[in-house]
């Protein structure tokens, strides 16, 4: 018997306005970065999003270059969007991407409107779509005048290939700089995307946040579970398979035993309020609504199920949210900290 979605799907989701537009994205997004690539069996991907579809999540962020190998994991999609998607197209926010290396020669990374307008074009033939609701630059461009890369964009959303634009990574400044010429060009800037935890805390320290609020802006933030440290996965140690036993996203040397011991007072918070750690991890990015969404990534169905469940309680007292801070700045480690420093 084929697929059907749950009838209650919006039911159990909560949907946050995106800045000042009239979009609405799920508090809980779903992110096909990692297990979405040629390594992992397709009938798991499925899974996966029939999972979230199910639940309510109705954002689904890819780029270019996600698999392995760069590309598989928008096929992968595509497929899964001819199949059990099909007929709901316009229930969805898709998104994509292209900033960082895809393929070879000069024109096939970075901010260019060659590589921007050619990699848009990419993804939708992978995809087999007519337009992606949203599509990011992936990362500022410091050799590329931001004036070229915002009007590739401005271009892209103008030729129907998107409905709204956005950046990632950007920091403070550049975001202004970004939000400016996209205005003036007749195209706003929609949404952001940084890294955000209470691992990695650039932002705040940045002043994007407030940046954001103020250009009414919406932000979806990535790895707020820091690459599944904010799990238990690596209380007890470095579980064979894991990312940081890949030592490639996530550096075997970030799972020190004071780091750890930190993850651990966190723990007890969470179990304190009746959650997991993921769970509390995931209401904290969303805590005061100033964040739009949260993109998680998962390797199993269960995985998803669990992080929703963070929005059933998601508010916090001034006297966690100390205690919280406490342990996760010593333990802070900016993972992602690089990617504003341009």
């Amino acid at each position: 018997m084929a697929w059907q979605p749950a009838e209650n799907r919006y039911e159990k989701m909560k949907y946050n306005r995106c800045g000042k537009s009239g979009l609405k994205l799920p508090a809980i997004s779903l992110g096909l970065w990692h297990n979405f690539g040629g390594d992992t069996p397709h009938e798991r991907k499925l899974d996966m999003c029939r999972t979230a579809f199910d639940l309510g999540i109705t954002h689904f962020d890819l780029a270019n270059n996600y698999g392995p190998p760069p590309g598989s994991a928008e096929t992968a999609f595509g497929e899964i969007m001819r199949t059990d998607f099909a007929g709901l197209r316009d229930e969805l926010i898709i998104s994509s991407k292209a900033g960082y290396d895809m393929w070879p020669g000069p024109y096939g990374e970075w901010g260019s409107r060659k590589y921007l307008i050619a990699s848009c074009d990419q993804s939708l033939k992978r995809m087999g779509l007519d337009y992606v609701d949203i599509f990011y630059s992936h990362r500022f461009d410091p050799d590329t005048p931001l004036e070229e890369t915002c009007g590739a964009l401005d271009h892209i959303v103008r030729s129907g290939r998107a409905l709204y634009v956005g950046i990632s990574s950007y920091n403070s400044q550049r975001t202004r700089e970004a939000a400016a010429i996209l205005k003036d060009l007749g195209t706003p800037c929609l949404i952001h995307q940084p890294s955000y935890s209470m691992l990695n805390r650039w932002m705040e320290d940045d002043g994007l946040v407030d940046t954001l609020e103020d250009l009414g802006i919406g932000s979806i933030v990535f790895s707020p579970l820091a690459q599944g440290m904010l799990t238990t996965k690596y209380l007890n140690g470095i579980p064979e398979g894991s990312r940081a036993a890949q030592n490639h996203f996530l550096k075997k040397d970030f799972i020190r035993p004071s780091i750890i011991e930190n993850i651990g007072k966190l723990n007890g918070i969470a179990e304190r309020r009746g959650q997991t750690l993921a769970q509390m991890a995931l209401a904290w990015v969303l805590r005061g609504d100033r964040i739009t969404s949260a993109l998680i990534g998962a390797s199993r169905s269960a995985q998803i199920v669990d992080c929703v469940k963070a929005l059933e309680n998601d508010s916090f007292t001034a006297e966690e949210l100390a205690e919280i801070d406490l342990y996760a700045r010593e333990a802070d480690i900016n993972l992602w900290a690089k990617s504003a420093e341009l």
